[in-house]
């Protein structure tokens, strides 16, 4: 674990540079948040509330998503929660790096998202990193409500977010936001296998259920991965095994040669 003591101080003024960086760039996409919301049928007040209380975006798309498509609450329930309980597993790891006191760690609990995760774990120092944890937290909270508020007001006031193409706007800063970090072959495997699974399946499967189904594209691309590795590395294996055993062959062949190329005389 990090601490205050370890080399690669950063200055605070480069760490609330970064964090207000991150907290400004997906704090605006609460405005496609508040616009989606209110399309699906959700009222000011119960978009609003979603922004104040889950406060953690993907989950909150997965949750208006599933209803506007006609999907029932409990569904569209189940496919947010399920998305949300990666944020435990930050919780886990920023609890050792943070080390905040126990008065505190109930309110940070409300900021362990994606971003603020991201920015602390990417400080060299336990300092650095707290600072980077709340000036994300904080900047992305207030702005995410504020334009979460502001989307929503302006949809209700426009009328049918359908007719304007505003339903689009939250899956479009999603995907904006997660192309560049699909580098390796193994992620663009399971992103694509994951757009299969859900658009193959809405036909078929009640609104929510197909986005649950997706999840399985990450453990289905890493069997696969898994078992590919494994066969490669038996080939290599017994094309080893081979090299040796025919070295091995050419070397008795050699010595039989030598031996009946011997003279009478020598054997004598």
């Amino acid at each position: 674990m990090r601490d205050a003591g370890a080399g690669g101080e950063k200055p605070d003024r480069a760490v609330v540079r970064d964090a207000l960086g991150v907290g400004v760039a997906v704090g605006l996409s609460g405005f496609a948040f508040g616009v989606t919301s209110a399309g699906s049928g959700l009222t000011l007040l119960q978009t609003c509330a979603l922004s104040l209380l889950v406060f953690t975006g993907a989950s909150q798309f997965a949750l208006v998503g599933a209803l506007a498509a006609g999907g029932g609450p409990f569904t569209a329930a189940a496919g947010a929660f399920f998305l949300g309980v990666r944020n435990a597993f930050y919780g886990l790891r920023l609890s050792q790096l943070l080390a905040l006191p126990r008065a505190v760690r109930p309110f940070a609990a409300q900021w362990v998202i994606d971003e603020t995760a991201a920015v602390s774990l990417a400080q060299p120092t336990r300092r650095s990193a707290r600072v980077g944890f709340v000036v994300t937290g904080l900047s992305l909270y207030v702005l995410w409500n504020l334009t979460t508020l502001l989307g929503a007001a302006g949809a209700e006031a426009i009328g049918d977010t359908d007719a304007w193409g505003l339903d689009a706007a939250g899956p479009a800063v999603f995907l904006a936001l997660l192309a560049p970090m699909l580098r390796t072959i193994t992620e663009r495997a399971v992103a694509g296998l994951a757009v299969l699974l859900g658009l193959g399946l809405l036909p078929v499967l009640p609104a929510g259920v197909p986005v649950l189904v997706a999840a399985l594209a990450a453990p289905a691309v890493l069997w696969a991965q898994g078992r590919r590795d494994g066969f490669e590395r038996g080939d290599a294996s017994g094309a080893s095994d081979v090299s040796e055993a025919s070295q091995a062959l050419g070397a008795s062949k050699a010595a039989e040669a030598s031996e009946a190329s011997k003279s009478p005389e020598e054997d004598r």
